[in-house]
């Protein structure tokens, strides 16, 4: 960078002080004797100036080795600027890809972010209908085991009602017997009468006393037809307990029935759950590739940015080759140019 405030007046000072020590006025002389300020190219300008408006000493004759040395050092002070304006360029260049890189960078960072943060709420949600589904298939078993349950009970109900069944039929039976048998009798009874009344007029005196073994015999028939009575009475009585046992094993049945029908509705519902758990862990899987494409490009765009610094590493690194080169080019120069100088 050129000093703030250097002077046409202050490099011919410079110049002359050199001619004066007997060394080449070379632009890198006359900045070392500027005390390392100044623009090279400021200061060569100056100089062939100097050298146009004849300011220089007296009887100095510009040699070719000086000749050729300015024009290195002018190169070399071309070369030099347009090397700082490259890599100048090549730095703001890379500071913006830099700068593109970070902000890429963070916005793939915060979408890995905000995708983790998606993720481990669905992971949460996964978990809740992953214990809702453990729960409802407790529930679920407990139901099971209470409708074989059920159904074993409703199968002994069923058993009962058979045996029940046979019972009545059984007592059924039994009065229909003892009405056949009343009937009987009193068919007999009847058929008895009506041959007594045929034999009135003939057997009075046997009529007689066959009435009194016959009112006998109907004293115990009597007693046997009310014995028959209380047993008809007390099969009716049985015969109703057995219908009222009957219906309260319908009514448990019917229970029985809802609470299957309610079991059904639960199975659904465990359905439609185990569904909705299956599209969650698809949807937490495509967020996963989703992280791991994003995860890849951030990675992309890291190697990118390692290329462009070696890019920038190698220029800078033949920027100083060159620099070196001009730097030995120019103290062969000055080697050649101080034996001249030194002979008489």
């Amino acid at each position: 960078m050129a000093r703030s405030g250097l002077l046409k007046s202050d490099v011919k000072k410079a110049r002359d002080s050199l001619v004066a020590q007997r060394i080449n006025p070379s632009v890198d002389a006359v900045r070392v004797a500027l005390g390392n300020t100044g623009s090279k190219t400021t200061i060569h300008k100056y100089l062939k100036e100097l050298e146009e408006d004849g300011t220089g000493s007296v009887g100095t004759r510009v040699s070719l080795s000086e000749a050729l040395q300015d024009l290195v050092a002018r190169l070399a002070a071309q070369l030099q600027s347009e090397a700082d304006t490259r890599i100048d360029e090549i730095r703001t260049l890379g500071g913006e890809k830099e700068r593109q890189h970070a902000a890429t960078i963070a916005e793939l960072q915060a979408t890995i972010i905000a995708l983790k943060n998606q993720v481990s709420r669905l992971e949460a949600d996964s978990f809740h209908e992953r214990t809702t589904k453990t729960a409802l298939q407790e529930s679920l078993q407990q139901e099971t085991v209470a409708r074989h349950t059920a159904e074993q009970q409703v199968n002994d109900l069923k058993e009962r009602l058979a045996e029940n069944e046979s019972h009545r039929q059984s007592l059924e039976e039994k009065h229909q017997h003892a009405r056949e048998a009343l009937e009987h009798y009193r068919q007999s009874v009847k058929e008895q009468r009506d041959q007594d009344q045929r034999r009135h007029e003939q057997q009075v005196q046997q009529l007689q006393a066959e009435m009194r073994r016959l009112q006998q015999s109907i004293i115990v028939k009597q007693d046997e037809v009310t014995r028959l009575n209380q047993e008809a009475a007390r099969l009716v009585g049985e015969l109703n307990h057995a219908q009222k046992q009957v219906y309260d094993q319908q009514l448990q049945q019917h229970q029985l029935a809802q609470k299957i029908e309610s079991l059904q509705a639960i199975e659904q519902h465990y359905k439609v759950l185990e569904l909705h758990v299956s599209e969650k862990n698809a949807h937490a899987e495509a967020l996963r590739e989703q992280l791991a494409l994003a995860t890849s490009k951030a990675d992309h765009l890291n190697d990118r940015n390692r290329e462009m610094e070696l890019a920038l590493a190698a220029m800078q690194a033949k920027l100083d080759a060159q620099q070196g080169f001009t730097n030995e080019l120019r103290a062969y120069l000055d080697a050649r140019e101080s034996p001249a100088n030194s002979s008489p």
